[in-house]
């Protein structure tokens, strides 16, 4: 079972498909996709936002494989904002998006820091892994941030095409050691 998480400023809620309806009215946007992994259809479909939460994302929860996370304001609870998500996955556990409108407020950088500590201390996985496109800045600000190291440069597809790519990663204890640092 997923839980809700908290930061200074936000409100983590676990993914339901009465979201579907917000999700889809803030994702179909440009700068949103463009970095994501190319499975994202684009021009984004009516019933993308349903078909992902009903099809992947909850059944993915249900199996215990992932972890979906709404991200709202405490000011404003009833609004999505984002979503951020962990995964069982070798080389890509966690993943997010945030509203335009809502980037370069430091936002993500807290909702990174919830889900990872949920990672390390509640999940105890012994690694994270990010992957990202370079030209993200604000995705590699973040890793960045929290301590994370390049472990693999190369390319992938994403919605916006092929680019050049890389994958953060940092481990537990140095996750737990940087906290402390804190």
């Amino acid at each position: 079972m997923t839980p809700e998480l908290e930061t200074k400023r936000l409100i983590l809620r676990p993914l339901e498909l009465a979201d579907a309806a917000q999700i889809q009215e803030m994702f179909a946007q440009w700068e949103v996709v463009k970095y994501l992994n190319a499975s994202v259809p684009w021009p984004y479909p009516e019933d993308g936002a349903l078909s992902y939460c009903r099809d992947v994302a909850l059944p993915g929860m249900e199996r215990g494989e992932e972890w979906y996370w709404t991200l709202r304001l405490k000011s404003a609870p009833s609004g999505v904002i984002g979503l951020i998500s962990l995964a069982r996955n070798e080389h890509a556990n966690r993943g997010f998006w945030l509203d335009p409108k809502r980037q370069m407020h430091g936002l993500m950088t807290e909702a990174c820091d919830a889900v990872t500590d949920y990672w390390f201390d509640v999940l105890k996985f012994p690694v994270l892994r990010a992957p990202k496109a370079i030209a993200n800045e604000g995705s590699r600000r973040i890793s960045e941030k929290q301590g994370m190291r390049i472990v693999w440069s190369g390319e992938r597809e994403y919605v916006s095409g092929k680019l050049p790519s890389e994958i953060w990663e940092i481990t537990a204890e140095e996750w737990r050691a940087r906290k402390k640092r804190e």
